[in-house]
């Protein structure tokens, strides 16, 4: 199922990511630091959902209190929750 979620405290505006079957597809970063934000959605391309947030959440940006790769994870969280 094809998800988007619009992150708070970063440069990206949205992040739009697939989950079949519990895994992580198709992650695509809307703003943001566009090699680091491809390197992520690669890198997390076919892991379990699960660990996605697990490796990603807590990560932080400079001084603030959140990333990119954090958002990602918090949008899957609540993908995860919508989806039951």
């Amino acid at each position: 199922m094809k998800h988007t979620y619009y992150p708070q405290g970063t440069c990206s505006q949205a992040i739009e990511f697939e989950i079949t079957d519990g895994v992580i597809h198709n992650v695509q970063f809307y703003g943001g630091c566009d090699g680091n934000t491809q390197g992520v959605g690669r890198l997390v391309e076919g892991m379990k959902a699960e660990e996605v947030v697990q490796r990603l959440e807590g990560i932080h940006c400079g001084f603030k209190a959140t990333s990119c790769p954090d958002q990602l994870a918090k949008g899957i969280r609540h993908a995860m929750a919508e989806e039951g």
